[in-house]
């Protein structure tokens, strides 16, 4: 299958010192859903960062020996940075960080608006969007006055827009009561895309991801069959993990 995310290597070090990432490898294909696994401060959200180009910044080099990371064949340089992050859609834990227009419409239109697409060509893709979140009848409503589990659908939708062919999303499931995480769990079973997903959720990993990737101390212990990895007791117990 074609592979849609190489990361070949990679290190990364914060400007005090801190490594966060030491030598981190792995490759997605298209249609993988791949959980992101381990304690806090493991290097998960700085991985996800790089993925397009948020880190490293403009201090750093993108290709200076420390690492590689390619999206859809390209490679992620600073030439290339426009394109790869249309190719990753990068949802944040909190969806507050990602909407700011004053309506859900604006919201979702505003990457397409900005790549200078015609304006019948962003209402099929806002459209698009929010059908594929279950969100078509808030295309006018307030964005600040959603509930949570909503702000995080459109949230998802304002990345969908720009048709990535990855999604990468950080702690999708945070926050939610019972029927907003149900919710959810059935939109990213649903969403027929490449996706990525930072979370402490074992049992949305147990339920939706048949790959497992573990991070610890900006490494990766574990990459497997995510059955494999949840029935490995003494695994979970040394990287901070509970068996869900």
């Amino acid at each position: 299958m074609t592979n849609v995310l190489q990361v070949h290597d990679l290190h990364f070090a914060y400007h005090d010192g801190l490594a966060a990432l030491r030598g981190v490898s792995f490759e997605m294909c298209a249609g993988d859903k791949v959980a992101l696994v381990g304690p806090n401060g493991a290097g998960k959200s700085t991985l996800m960062l790089h993925l397009n180009g948020i880190l490293p910044d403009g201090r750093r080099d993108f290709v200076n020996g420390r690492g590689e990371v390619r999206v859809g064949g390209r490679q992620l340089t600073r030439e290339n940075l426009p394109a790869v992050r249309a190719m990753v859609g990068l949802v944040f834990q909190n969806p507050d960080d990602q909407l700011f227009s004053p309506t859900v419409f604006e919201d979702v239109a505003f990457g397409p608006l900005h790549m200078g697409l015609p304006m019948d060509e962003v209402e099929s893709r806002v459209n698009s969007a929010l059908e594929a979140v279950r969100m078509s009848g808030f295309r006018d409503r307030l964005s600040h006055h959603l509930s949570v589990g909503e702000k995080k659908r459109i949230a998802i939708a304002t990345v969908l827009s720009m048709d990535p062919q990855i999604l990468v999303l950080d702690e999708p499931s945070a926050g939610l009561d019972p029927r907003a995480r149900r919710t959810l769990i059935n939109l990213l079973r649903e969403l027929p895309i490449t996706m990525l997903v930072s979370t402490h959720d074992m049992r949305l990993v147990q339920e939706l991801f048949p790959r497992t990737i573990v991070m610890d101390e900006g490494q990766i212990v574990a990459d497997g069959r995510t059955n494999d990895i949840l029935e490995n007791e003494a695994l979970l117990t040394a990287h901070g993990l509970e068996k869900p």
